[in-house]
């Protein structure tokens, strides 16, 4: 869509929208709740066009929110909307302190190269397409979020996708979506996995003290939801998987910025081709018996790893390695000499990374650059003489001296290095974080992933998350104090530092989020929720038992994504078990409708899991509107069925 025509929409949306809000002062039964549903509809059209940034315009609704309560008398209000103490209380509430924990725990796990092995062995068992990741990784999430907290599940495999995207290719934001949104299904698995699950018991005895014996209902088991949940949550993997390339944002085939092709600038500089491959050497192939050294020169290339065996795998193998029958050679090189080389000497080319996925993913290792200065202690000295691959981690692959550019089969490896070399090698990055120490050399390649892995720290790290863990599941402490006590644990323990915590957090998500808070306090408190639920269910009188159970559904829908949760639920179940009683149904089961459906958040990115990942995935409105409408309508479908189903 063009800008102009693009504005002309945004304009006359806002007609549309402040006409809309105009009219409710005529049929409001109060001016509090005429202003609370102006409020309501100013956030929906900010979320939708996009006229700002969604943390900025949350914040502007809220800073509004406080604005026409402390005016409240001058715009005719009869009582505040929000007090003061509570406008700005969702910066220290549950779900935000919550948020920032498990942000900051992910970060320590990651920081030991946990997620990194748990993403290695995704992809060693989902392969590398994107139809076999998604289920992989969301079924997963899923059956954590379970028995956590989703929006903690959804923030301990961030850095999980984060790495499979890097060593995969696929974009973030065509993983992170449905990650989060099983993440937000698996809480529906069993009682204990959302808030208001694990609220509706205690709302069903509360409910009892005002029923009659004969009316009174029972709680809920914990697996009582987990046929429901199951069901939703393959509902929500198949729906990824089959429609996934129509509904989510960016090309099934384009590139991260973690996963650039760095060979661009080596292309344009230094005029070199080179890639990757892998190929497996079979018996019979004129290579087998032959040294590393005997085949690299002749056919330019160079093999930067060896796996002879499956206990012999070797990055940077010397040149003395002799290649036997079943090798697989990792292989650094212009793609028509590799093409040459294959087939002439009948070897058989993988056609991505398998035995090297890892090793050589660019997460892992690529292509450098580096000089040789003034006062080096290599000059005067090959890459031969002083077993640079040994000795530095680095494989010569190209040498520009003079306005030349010289190569694998040029001799590069015997020719003396010179003041002002500069040299082309394939290196991983932990190498080369190391050569940027090393006064012989001058590392020109800055754009590459060198964070300081702390492995000797998993330990610790695990502890506390374990902690954290066992707070949540066999405690009553507070879910934001006990993640807090994994997330100090770390940084006192030093798998993070204070600063690496703070950079672990996305404050656009923490501004979302805690902006949206008093809204949905003002929707409650207002009267508004109430006036909308009891405006909605006097329409379906005498109607059948499933379409009033269908709207409670639909109505809680609603609910979730301009307040809490939770506060949908507290709201919802009382109104629910009486309507349910006045129309003969069962009422436990119309409180559990209630319970389940206020995890259909996926229209806008108002949950605290979407919160969470749009900054990451760089997710707009219009994305979760577009994945997240038809997963809305999938998510009612299989409810109304499942619950018809089950009782």
């Amino acid at each position: 869509m063009s800008v102009p025509a693009k504005q002309t929409k945004t304009i006359v949306a806002a007609i549309v929208f402040a006409l809309v809000g105009i009219s409710a002062f005529a049929f409001a039964p109060s001016r509090e709740i005429a202003v609370v549903l102006n409020l309501l509809l100013l956030t929906v059209f900010l979320f939708a066009f996009e006229v700002v940034g969604v943390d900025v315009a949350a914040v502007s609704v809220m800073v509004l929110l406080g604005l026409v309560s402390h005016f409240g008398d001058m715009l005719g209000l009869s009582k505040t909307l929000v007090a003061g103490r509570d406008l700005f209380s969702g910066f220290s509430g549950n779900a935000v302190i919550s948020i920032i924990a498990v942000m900051i725990i992910g970060a320590g796990l990651d920081k030991t190269g946990l997620m990194g092995k748990v993403a290695g062995f995704i992809l060693k068992v989902a392969g590398r397409t994107e139809g076999r990741i998604i289920p992989a990784i969301s079924s997963t999430v899923g059956f954590i979020s379970s028995f956590m907290q989703n929006v903690g599940a959804a923030a301990l495999f961030l850095p999980v996708v984060a790495r499979v995207s890097a060593r995969t290719g696929l974009p973030m934001s065509r993983l992170l979506m449905p990650m989060g949104f099983c993440a937000i299904l698996g809480g529906t698995i069993t009682m204990v996995g959302s808030s208001p699950l694990i609220l509706l018991n205690d709302l069903i005895l509360a409910s009892n003290k005002a029923l009659p014996p004969d009316q009174q209902m029972q709680t809920w088991s914990l697996f009582t939801v987990t046929p429901i949940g199951l069901a939703l949550l393959g509902s929500g993997i198949a729906y990824f998987v089959l429609a996934g390339r129509f509904v989510l944002p960016g090309s099934a085939g384009g590139s991260t910025a973690s996963a650039a092709n760095p060979m661009d600038y080596f292309r344009n500089l230094y005029g070199l081709d080179y890639a990757v491959f892998e190929v497996v050497v079979p018996a019979g192939s004129p290579i087998v018996g032959k040294l590393l050294n005997d085949v690299e020169g002749p056919n330019r290339l160079r093999i930067i790893a060896i796996q002879r065996g499956s206990d012999d795998l070797r990055m940077g193998p010397a040149r003395d390695i002799e290649i036997v029958a079943g090798s697989v050679l990792g292989i650094l090189g212009s793609p028509e000499r590799l093409q040459g080389f294959v087939t002439e000497n009948a070897l058989e080319l993988s056609k991505e990374l398998d035995v090297f996925a890892d090793q050589l993913s660019a997460a892992k290792s690529g292509i450098a650059e580096v000089v040789i200065p003034p006062g080096s202690e290599l000059i005067g000295k090959s890459a031969r003489d002083v077993w640079m691959r040994k000795k530095y981690g680095i494989s010569l692959t190209a040498l520009h001296r003079g306005g030349e550019t010289l190569r694998e089969g040029d001799g590069v490896r015997d020719m003396p290095l010179l003041s002002g070399d500069a040299l082309v090698v394939h290196t991983s990055w932990d190498a080369l974080a190391q050569l940027a120490k090393d006064r012989n050399f001058v590392v020109l390649t800055t754009d590459y992933p060198h964070e300081e892995l702390r492995p000797q720290k998993v330990n610790a790290a695990l502890a506390c998350f374990g902690i954290a863990l066992i707070l949540i599941l066999f405690t009553k402490t507070m879910l934001s104090v006990s993640l807090m006590a994994g997330a100090i644990g770390m940084i006192l323990l030093r798998v993070l530092n204070i600063e690496e915590a703070y950079r672990a957090v996305s404050w656009k998500s923490v501004f979302l989020l805690a902006s949206l808070i008093p809204l949905g306090l003002a929707v409650e408190t207002s009267g508004t929720a109430k006036w909308i639920a009891e405006q909605t269910l006097a329409l379906l009188g005498g109607t059948p038992v499933w379409v009033i159970q269908l709207a409670i559904a639909i109505l809680a829908t609603f609910f979730t994504l301009v307040m809490s949760n939770v506060g949908a639920t507290v709201l919802l179940v009382p109104l629910a078990v009486n309507i349910a009683i006045g129309a003969g149904a069962n009422p436990a089961v119309f409180a559990l409708t209630v319970a389940l459906a206020t995890s259909n958040s996926f229209f806008l990115p108002t949950h605290q899991v979407n919160a969470l990942l749009m900054g990451p995935g760089g997710y707009r409105v219009a994305d979760y509107m577009r994945a997240g409408g038809i997963m809305t309508v999938l998510f009612i479908v299989v409810l109304m069925v499942m619950m018809n189903l089950v009782f």
